[in-house]
């Protein structure tokens, strides 16, 4: 099953500042499905694959580059 993940090309550690879509929802591979805040900036995390996102990080967390926030499931 793939994963989505905090960029690992982001340096900081950030905070998940909030979910773009629903637990559940049908997403497409580079829709963005949240935004995590380094600093003043905010830097959306993409899907890595078609499907439906389960979300795994509440908002408000602490994500550090190349940690796993959600899963894609292809039912």
């Amino acid at each position: 099953m793939p994963d989505i993940r905090v960029s690992e090309a982001l340096w900081s550690t950030g905070m998940l500042e909030r979910w773009l879509v629903e637990d559940g929802a049908r997403v497409r591979e580079g829709e963005a499905v949240a935004a995590v805040r380094i600093g003043e900036s905010l830097h959306d995390i993409v899907s890595s694959a078609e499907g439906h996102v389960s979300i795994m990080a509440p908002a408000g967390d602490l994500v550090d580059p190349g940690c796993i926030i959600a899963a894609v499931n292809a039912r």
